[in-house]
């Protein structure tokens, strides 16, 4: 229950470019992955750019929240890839653990 917790602070932290992850999801441009960070389901340069900035500023968190809780940065990585694609809208791409996207 504490990674969580956790995993709710960390999403708080992502709120100032929520906005553009949003439209990109809604648009079907991006989609959550297992390790807790966006991937390109299609698009150009600048949808890589906004997924390289969101996964850039997740890492950044999830490294804060591995160093302050003891644990592995995979694990939070991993937890925070679940609690995302939990969180994910149905209609919204999802990777599956073998690469491959589908809508939720």
């Amino acid at each position: 229950m504490r990674w969580l917790i956790i995993m709710f602070a960390a999403a708080l932290s992502f709120s100032a470019w929520a906005l553009d992850l949003q439209q990109a999801k809604q648009q079907g441009l991006v989609g959550e992955q297992l390790n807790g960070l966006v991937g390109v389901v299609r698009g150009s340069g600048e949808v890589t750019a906004v997924a390289n900035d969101i996964n850039r500023k997740r890492l950044a968190s999830y490294q804060e929240i591995a160093q302050r809780t003891g644990t592995s940065l995979a694990i939070v990585q991993s937890r925070a890839g679940q609690y995302n694609i939990e969180r994910t809208q149905a209609g919204y791409y999802i990777q599956l653990a073998d690469g491959s996207w589908r809508k939720k």
